[in-house]
């Protein structure tokens, strides 16, 4: 039997991207429509108000429409503290949390490691000094810094965009930074120069012995990170229909090599343009089409070996400082020359990070999924375990410390996307609710993306009242209905903080499970990704209670 189904890569690319909601690409939404079926009925044992009874009427109208005839509604908001519950619907039912999930993976390693914490990448020298030169290695020791200074502005804060360049191969839209991702490296490579040192007869190597890449957390952490393990290719129109495309693309660092074989289009022609990697990902090649009025296109494509990676741009970065290897730059990542341990052994050179509140504002803001999954694999370095799944416990504590009724979640990953992952409204309101008791209960609630401002609710509700008035952290697990030919929305979520006013921050969350779109429309899943966002505003306007 034929079945045809023109929109399945789409779909299929959507659902690789489920963990994160990215309202930041959609247009700005609002809440219109209405539908005679029922609203949804209370829990018995909700607290609160129960169902839909006090709720703003235009809640109650988003609640009744088509697409959520079989679903099921999440609903809690409560004072400061976490409590009373002004709105309450099934607050102890497990839902699919997707990336609000990240809530509870980055408070973890947060309070792990605090706020100030800076991670000090150093640079080793491993071997004979005589004079200027370098009888032996450079070992660089990776210690899990998220971007190695490929983000950081002259101000120490860390750049990011609304839609990040990680999302680039799912949605259209995204942009880079204009800091360069290899700023950390450069700084290494100049200082390792003013060190006194003009050869290195050895090598570089790169030491990524701090944790065991662990295939389960997806995308994988790895030690040593460049420019989120990604490879950036941008594509722009030649000048005229029938030219070679343009193409840009960063680091530059070898041994990888990148092509291209895109054809400018006649304006309001189709864009499709394909990646295709060979030779262990370190040969690129990009084929397509792109229209003549279309807006420069970026791509991405993986960094396969970070650490071989990282050793030659390493390598390349000392070549420009005046820094002489002779060892290749191409070359494997020779792990067997590594030291014991570096006790007594001169250190060169080291980078230092921005604070990890920044790294944390980062992952919140754009729903960074590598630098979430990467949390749970410095939380089990800091009990000086090098398995990343050690990290859990540490997690469980940290729940149990704050208050979390830890038996209301259920994770497997740090981003949200594993398919058992679930998390109860009550559990991530009791998350909330924790860090409005602590010394960074501002510094973490202005780390969520913000309504009508920035991240990915920048371009929600801009116009509203409610706009800059909710910080939260948005989630989706999307993905195709084949039997149906259309989208199954497994869940679309919503949690941060309500700001009432008087330095009132109300924790809330609201999502829905179950929902499903007419067809396979992506633009129905923004509308539902709009009707959450429109709920928390509503929520936001409300008067306080007296």
């Amino acid at each position: 039997m034929n079945r045809r189904h023109s929109t399945a890569p789409l779909r299929r690319g959507l659902t690789a991207a489920c963990a994160a909601l990215l309202f930041a690409a959609l247009a700005p939404g609002t809440a219109t429509g209405a539908d005679p079926a029922p609203p949804p009925s209370p829990s018995p044992s909700a607290s609160g108000t129960g169902g839909a009874d006090g709720l703003d009427p235009r809640i109650a109208e988003i609640m009744r429409k088509p697409e959520y005839r079989n679903a099921q509604w999440g609903l809690l908001q409560t004072g400061p503290d976490g409590g009373p519950a002004e709105h309450s619907m099934f607050p102890d039912q497990f839902f699919v949390p997707g990336s609000t999930a990240k809530l509870v993976s980055v408070s973890g390693p947060w309070h792990t490691l605090g706020s100030e914490h800076r991670f000090v990448t150093p640079v080793y020298a491993v071997g004979e000094r005589s004079g200027s030169t370098l009888t032996g290695d450079l070992d660089l020791v990776a210690q899990g810094d998220l971007t190695m200074g490929g983000r950081t502005r002259p101000d120490g804060t860390v750049a990011y965009t609304d839609l990040d360049h990680t999302y680039a191969d799912v949605f259209t839209g995204a942009t880079l930074t204009p800091e360069n991702p290899l700023a950390g490296i450069d700084e290494l490579a100049r200082q390792v120069r003013a060190s006194g040192i003009t050869r290195v007869e050895g090598d570089v190597i790169v030491d990524s012995r701090l944790f065991a890449p662990d295939p389960g957390l997806d995308p994988t952490p790895t030690p040593m990170i460049i420019n989120d393990n990604l490879i950036d290719l941008v594509t722009s129109p030649g000048d005229r229909a029938g030219a070679a495309a343009r193409l840009d693309w960063r680091p530059r660092v070898a041994p990888y090599q990148v092509s291209s074989t895109v054809k400018t289009v006649a304006a309001g022609e189709p864009t499709a343009v394909t990646v295709t990697a060979t030779d262990g990902g370190t040969r690129i090649r990009l084929s397509g089409t792109i229209a003549a009025d279309a807006p420069p296109l970026l791509r991405t494509a993986p960094i396969a070996d970070p650490a071989a990676f990282g050793r030659a741009a390493l390598m390349q970065a000392l070549d420009r400082a005046g820094v002489e290897v002779t060892a290749d730059p191409a070359g494997p990542n020779p792990v067997a020359r590594l030291p014991r341990d570096y006790d007594g052994r001169p250190r060169v050179a080291a980078y230092t990070s921005p604070p990890y509140a920044q790294y944390a504002k980062l992952i919140l803001k754009v729903s960074h999924n590598l630098g979430a999954n990467l949390g749970i694999c410095l939380m089990a370095v800091s009990t000086g375990s090098r398995q990343c799944a050690d990290g859990f416990p540490v997690l469980a504590d940290f729940l149990d410390e704050a208050g979390v009724d830890r038996g209301q979640l259920q994770l497997a990953d740090g981003r949200g996307g594993n398919p058992a992952d679930r998390a109860t409204p009550a559990a991530l309101v009791q998350m909330l609710a924790y860090w409005q008791k602590t010394p960074d209960a501002r510094l973490f609630r202005e780390a969520l993306p913000i309504l009508g401002v920035d991240g990915l609710l920048a371009e929600n509700c801009r116009d509203c009242p409610a706009r800059g008035k909710v910080f939260a952290k948005t989630g989706a697990a999307v993905g195709p209905d084949d039997l149906n030919d259309r989208l199954a929305v497994g869940a679309i979520t919503i949690a941060g903080y309500l700001d009432r006013g008087g330095g009132r921050f109300d924790p809330f969350y609201a999502g829905v499970n179950g929902a499903s779109t007419p067809g396979p429309d992506t633009q129905d899943v923004v509308s539902i990704a709009n009707d959450l966002a429109m709920i928390a505003a509503y929520l936001q306007e409300a008067p306080p209670p007296s």
